[in-house]
């Protein structure tokens, strides 16, 4: 079962993990955390299943999962999405995600990462319309 807690402390606990992690892990998160924002200011903070770091906007854009030797950003609709600077690394032979594992001393071609993440909050709202106008109602004074 999926639990989201509310965005004020989601974005808490995000940056409790950011220090807990510490060393490269911990600025790596930091830094795509920051990126991710620049890209989308309209992107919000969720914290989901027992402790992944998951930025939405109109659906899941990614996640940022850490390990020992990799922080892990996983695009929920990845395959859906054109990389032409080859950024993702990682689960290449799934049908929806897709992946950038970024191991100690890589460094994220900010730019590039940008484009995907805009890419991905617009494959995300596509088709989703925004509230009609409520048409007048009564008659128009001449």
């Amino acid at each position: 079962m999926t639990r989201t807690v509310p965005v004020e402390s989601a974005s808490a606990f995000i940056d409790q993990k950011i220090k807990e992690l510490g060393g490269w892990r911990g600025k790596t998160l930091a830094k795509v955390r920051g990126i991710l924002h620049e890209a989308d200011p309209e992107i919000l903070e969720e914290w989901k299943w027992m402790g992944t770091p998951v930025w939405s906007h109109g659906g899941i854009v990614c996640t940022g999962e850490t390990y020992k030797k990799v922080v892990k950003m996983t695009f929920a609709k990845g395959a859906a999405l054109k990389d032409p600077s080859g950024l993702f690394n990682s689960s290449l032979e799934g049908k929806v995600r897709r992946a950038i594992d970024i191991h100690e001393g890589d460094k994220v071609d900010e730019a590039a990462l940008k484009v995907l993440i805009r890419a991905a909050v617009a494959l995300n709202l596509k088709g989703k319309s925004k509230p009609k106008p409520r048409r007048a109602t009564g008659k128009r004074a001449d």
